[in-house]
């Protein structure tokens, strides 16, 4: 493990395909006992080298604009359901050629574009506003009274407009099975009465199923139960990130070792603010192999990013051994909205992406350089 870490190029996101397929082993395993549909949420997990492993367990693909839409029908095939709050005439010709599904924010985009979609085959959707809080960070929470994502059952009639043939909500990030308890509970108060007019209901994504000690016996128990209320009701999960949980790192080492107020702070040459994003807007403090708590091992410090943002600080941790420049650090479960959500904020190089094959090999994918820098400006 060590030796294979250490041929890598650094910085570089690795994939460990064998996790990668007990996580979708999971979810094949709960969407054969429930008769779910699951599809890959893009905006979460879009590494498109991996694809020909994931098109083996999941029916397809959400997308949230017409990039994610073209990469799904390139690179992975399948179902394709697409859902932004709100389209372009520019993109939307170009959306409803590659679609199977468009599900619409307001009831004035579905009139704008609903007349098209239902012309062009495309199944038609609404997104709905359940009103349950699961989410406790603002940031990720969309169905709060306020929310810009979905449509408020009091804008619904008793009927949905002609050419409807489904409903999606999103309410979750991260949740457990009693989340989605709680979810169907709230569709079924607010809009049950729609549902019987149905082909389908796409539940979204944050249900991290493949999180350790996630109630999977519930969650199979909860969805079967729902189909048997409503027969006939097409059911679809879109997880992103329990897709890729806990299936690789982030390989970075030590650039320099300063110390400043009293505090020991090791200099990556990764960055916070452009290569884990949500570290900054969660936050939260990643994992590291190998580290403790501030304090908790003979050795602590400060982990800084290598951009000039002030705060592209990572996190305090403490090691057995003194860090030293030239180690590595590696952070733990850096596959899921991480590479969707990078940046080349200040020029900062961008991580290498590899995999770690079944069979033990690892494949260096991609590597990036100053064309990929300059490509982006002009």
């Amino acid at each position: 493990m060590i030796d294979a870490l250490a041929q890598l190029p650094s910085p570089c996101y690795l994939l460990e395909e064998v996790r990668l397929k007990q996580n979708l082993e999971l979810i094949d395993l709960v969407a054969k006992e429930s008769g779910c549909r699951f599809i890959l949420a893009l905006k979460g997990f879009a590494m498109w080298s991996a694809f020909p492993v994931v098109r083996g367990y999941l029916d397809g693909c959400s997308a949230s604009s017409l990039n994610e839409a073209r990469l799904a029908r390139t690179r992975f095939g399948g179902h394709l359901h697409v859902y932004a709050p709100a389209y372009t005439e520019e993109e939307f010709a170009d959306l409803l050629a590659i679609s199977d599904r468009i599900s619409f924010n307001s009831l004035s985009q579905w009139s704008r574009f609903g007349e098209r979609t239902l012309a062009a085959n495309v199944s038609a959707g609404l997104r709905v506003n359940p009103l349950v809080n699961e989410v406790e960070t603002d940031l990720y929470n969309p169905c709060g009274a306020q929310s810009r994502l979905g449509i408020p059952a009091e804008e619904l009639d008793e009927a949905l407009p002609e050419g409807v043939e489904g409903l999606h909500v999103h309410a979750l990030c991260e949740c457990g099975a009693d989340s989605t308890e709680r979810l169907i509970e709230a569709v079924e108060a607010r809009f049950g009465h729609l549902l019987g007019s149905l082909r389908w209901l796409n539940l979204g994504g944050g249900h991290l199923l493949t999180r350790k000690g996630y109630d999977v016996p519930r969650l199979i128990r909860v969805l079967n139960e729902f189909g048997q209320r409503h027969p006939g009701l097409e059911l679809v999960l879109e997880p992103g990130a329990a897709i890729a949980w806990d299936t690789g790192v982030l390989v970075s080492r030590v650039l320099d070792l300063i110390e400043r107020g009293g505090i020991r702070i090791a200099i990556l040459d990764i960055s916070a603010t452009a290569h884990m994003p949500d570290v900054l807007e969660m936050p939260y403090r990643p994992d590291v192999r190998g580290a403790g708590m501030p304090g908790e091992k003979a050795h602590s410090y400060r982990l800084g990013g290598l951009s000039c943002l002030a705060g592209d600080v990572i996190g305090d941790y403490s090691f057995d051994r003194p860090l030293v420049v030239g180690g590595q650090v590696i952070f733990e479960d850096m596959m899921h909205y991480t590479m969707v959500k990078t940046t080349l904020f200040n020029g900062v190089s961008h991580p290498a992406i590899a995999i770690r094959l079944q069979d033990g090999r690892v494949e260096v994918v991609r590597r990036f350089d100053y064309r990929d820098y300059e490509g982006r400006l002009s």
